[in-house]
């Protein structure tokens, strides 16, 4: 027999389950008008790029949590569709680093504003359900799955938005 907590838990659970498959569709949805042809996979390693400045191959497909020939291939693509662009490190010429492009940063700044749109939409229709505590519980859950928080993550995109890394 569950406890009353096993029985809260399963519930969160389902709820998060329903929720991930909301926000995967509105992530496909904001990425799907554009002429980019950019898949989510990719469209998380431009992401990657954005909040982490320019990132070997394999740091990009460690992030993703993805074989490195995974990476790369996916990376490769990117750069054919002039996304992201490979630039050889200046102290070691060995080191091939993987930055946005102007076209890739323009593609990450309009899906993300559709993003935001689209969840300002739906806070706003289940307004009266966003007490502190609900906010608080995705922010720690957000946490706990290792995601940046606001603040962090676009003190990132920021950084690596300057004209001389985008053109670099």
């Amino acid at each position: 027999m569950q406890s009353p907590a096993g029985d809260s838990e399963t519930a969160a659970v389902e709820a998060l389950m329903a929720a991930s498959r909301a926000f995967v569709g509105l992530a496909a949805r904001s990425l799907a008008d554009l002429d980019a042809e950019v898949t989510l996979p990719q469209f998380r390693a431009l992401v990657v790029l954005a909040t982490r400045g320019p990132q070997r191959a394999v740091d990009v497909s460690a992030e993703l949590q993805v074989a490195p020939s995974t990476g790369t291939r996916m990376c490769d693509r990117l750069i054919r569709k002039g996304l992201v662009r490979r630039s050889r490190s200046t102290s070691d010429r060995r080191v091939v680093r993987l930055r946005l492009t102007p076209a890739g940063l323009a593609l990450v700044r309009e899906v993300i504003r559709r993003r935001r749109a689209e969840l300002s939409r739906i806070v706003a229709a289940t307004s009266a359900y966003w007490q502190p505590t609900v906010t608080e519980a995705l922010t720690a859950f957000a946490t706990a799955a290792g995601e940046l928080p606001e603040q962090e993550w676009w003190l990132g995109f920021t950084a690596a938005d300057s004209p001389a890394e985008a053109e670099a």
